[in-house]
């Protein structure tokens, strides 16, 4: 149908803070029309959103695909039907796949069997350094012209800081934007939970908060040194914060975002060697939770990301050191939102915003908003829909997720992307 009109759902479009009971009218892939009563004409269709929320498409600025080279944990077609069932429709590629986005070539084998999974909205974020390695810088101007977003080295170490400088600069001056994981390795080691009572309590390897916050202060200062365009990926202490609050106040242009899964869960919450709650970085403290959602709420994070990491059945098995880290969180994207905004009273055009416009303006896209004329990236979900999450409910190729066996509240009804009906809940 060219001509699709949803019918009175609650429109939310944090970027024209529009919050309204209305129709919405999509026409040629676009957003014609939102306005009561709009008409229909012979050969459009309608869908009923009564009860219903309509908001922009999500954006999510980490979802790892696992293809190139990973395809035994999951698939660009399986992870693509996972976003699209999540309501994410831009997502973005980290560079970390086998091989690493390191060259044009990878970022054109990526564009192709995107088109293939008809899901083309997919970014990728080239490789700051060569294969990822650390040691020598990329052709980062060839990786921008070949699509990439931005630039990141993912979770591998960069050698020394002076490497950090130099891509800072190099992406300075062709107007790119690095994002940077934050991470000192010597400080981290090979931990694998936070440096508190859980750690201790079972003799595992920690990683102190401080692994994080120090990265942050120096890649703070070298921003501000070099006038790149930052964004700090999945934030998770107190003090990261704190640091990145001291530096939006004097001005400087930095932009960061948290995995959904750090707004609830804390080493409190951990089950003794439950791989599930492997995560890098860790679950931290109550108090690094209340810091990360008052951040949130008062600007100092910009955004919410899934940071989905499918893993096969392997991947999570044996001693909790030896699993491999990350959690498959996309379709539980929607509910933990809501449940944050119910929990911490962040209102849901706040919330969403976090999840569409925000994202959008980091990335400098023209989606993200209910505009009319704009491309009709449109999320449906009913916020008080149940739903068991289990093999029949979920669509990620990795089970990996705390949650499995739960019940969740918000559930996705209706993805469009560019006006194309990509996902319909079944009935």
């Amino acid at each position: 149908m060219s001509r699709i009109i949803i019918r009175q759902g609650r429109i939310i479009d944090p970027a024209q803070g529009l919050d309204t009971v209305a129709d919405l009218c999509i026409e040629s892939g676009k957003i014609a029309a939102i306005g009561e009563h709009l008409q229909a004409s012979a050969d459009s269709q309608s869908i009923d959103a009564q009860g219903q929320i309509i908001c922009p498409g999500l954006i999510d600025l980490s979802v790892r695909l696992r293809e190139p080279g990973l395809s035994h944990k999951g698939t660009i077609a399986s992870e693509t039907r996972a976003a699209a069932a999540a309501g994410v429709t831009t997502l973005c590629l980290p560079p970390d796949t086998k091989p690493s986005i390191d060259s044009p070539a990878v970022v054109e084998l990526i564009k192709d069997k995107a088109q293939q999974a008809q899901y083309p909205q997919i970014l990728t974020i080239g490789a700051l350094s060569q294969r990822l390695a650390g040691s020598e810088l990329n052709n980062l101007f060839a990786l921008k012209q070949a699509g990439c977003i931005a630039v990141s080295n993912g979770h591998a170490a960069l050698d020394n800081l002076l490497i950090l400088r130099r891509a800072m600069e190099y992406a300075a001056s062709h107007d790119l934007l690095i994002i940077y994981r934050a991470n000192e390795p010597a400080l981290s080691g090979q931990g694998c939970a936070h440096e508190g009572q859980f750690a201790s309590r079972y003799g595992l390897p920690s990683i102190p908060a401080a692994a994080e916050s120090i990265a942050i202060a120096q890649c703070l200062e070298l921003a501000e040194l070099t006038g790149c365009r930052l964004h700090i990926s999945q934030i998770s202490c107190m003090q990261s914060v704190i640091k990145l609050q001291q530096a939006k106040k004097y001005g400087l242009q930095v932009t960061a975002d948290v995995a959904i899964h750090q707004l609830h869960l804390t080493e409190d919450d951990m089950i003794p060697f439950d791989s599930h709650y492997h995560v890098i970085p860790p679950f931290r403290s109550v108090k690094d939770k209340e810091y990360l959602r008052e951040g949130l709420a008062n600007g100092t994070i910009d955004a919410i990301c899934s940071d989905h990491q499918p893993h096969d059945l392997d991947a999570k098995l044996g001693a909790f050191p030896e699993t491999e880290p990350g959690i498959a969180s996309l379709q539980t994207l929607i509910p933990l939102s809501l449940k944050l905004s119910q929990e911490h009273g962040l209102s849901l055009l706040d919330t969403l915003a976090k999840l569409t416009s925000e994202p959008a303006g980091i990335l400098g896209l023209p989606s993200g908003q209910l505009g009319i004329g704009r491309a009709a990236d449109i999320c449906i979900f009913d916020p008080k829909a149940t739903w068991h999450v289990d093999n029949a409910t979920w669509l990620s190729q990795g089970k990996n997720t705390p949650y499995w066996q739960q019940t969740l509240t918000g559930r996705v009804t209706h993805t469009f992307q560019a006006g194309r009906l990509i996902y319909q809940q079944d009935q």
